[in-house]
């Protein structure tokens, strides 16, 4: 039997389907019992969210002062994913996100949304819908978005022709047609597009 949770971790990903671009993985640390609908108001599944609000939740934690609240988001490459498939990518970097985050694994509990797992050494519980139901998974959901949205615009000014700074990398009808005219640029998933890359290398 572990010891009882001193601290817990809530896990989210954001960015498993775009085409292009690295997936996130958000990972935020709080003591067990701590208030993160009082300490972050309006946090919520960051899907349910606006653009704006996104960013003055995640603001709040960037200022967040006490280290006993802290976070991480991990990503992983196009070609990471290209290389080892979303999955893989996606549990590496959880682990590496919850490690550095609590190093010791016998002193708390991790909550994943979805189907995500931790190392098998931590305590942890997958919910289906965590993001909406546990405020600390939604915290760390909105960690994930911000930051990968944050990173597609930094990518849209090194390859403005793709306008991954509108679509974050998701296939819309108008990354399709930038495709088409200029094929693929370097953070695009090869495995994503197979179907279509005989028709955009023509």
């Amino acid at each position: 039997m572990r010891t009882r949770a001193q601290w817990v971790i809530g896990v989210d990903e954001a960015g498993r389907g775009p085409l292009a671009g690295p997936v996130a993985v958000g990972v935020v640390l709080a003591p067990k019992g701590f208030d993160i609908k009082k300490a972050f108001p309006g946090v919520a599944d960051s899907k349910k969210l606006s653009e704006k609000k996104r960013e003055a939740i995640f603001s709040m934690l960037e200022r967040w002062s006490d280290d006993d609240v802290r976070y991480a988001v991990v990503f992983a490459s196009a070609k990471t994913i290209d290389g080892k498939g979303i999955s893989a990518a996606i549990r590496e970097s959880v682990a590496q996100g919850v490690r550095m985050l609590a190093p010791n694994a016998r002193d708390g509990c991790v909550l994943l949304d979805g189907s995500l797992h931790a190392p098998a050494a931590y305590t942890q519980r997958t919910i289906i819908k965590g993001d909406a139901t546990e405020p600390i998974i939604s915290l760390a959901s909105i960690a994930a978005k911000v930051t990968r949205d944050r990173r597609m615009k930094k990518l849209a000014q090194k390859y403005p022709v793709y306008g991954f700074e509108r679509h974050k990398g998701y296939g819309t009808k108008a990354h399709y047609a930038a495709l088409q005219q200029h094929g693929l640029s370097p953070e695009h998933r090869t495995t994503y597009l197979t179907n279509v890359l005989p028709r955009i290398q023509k």
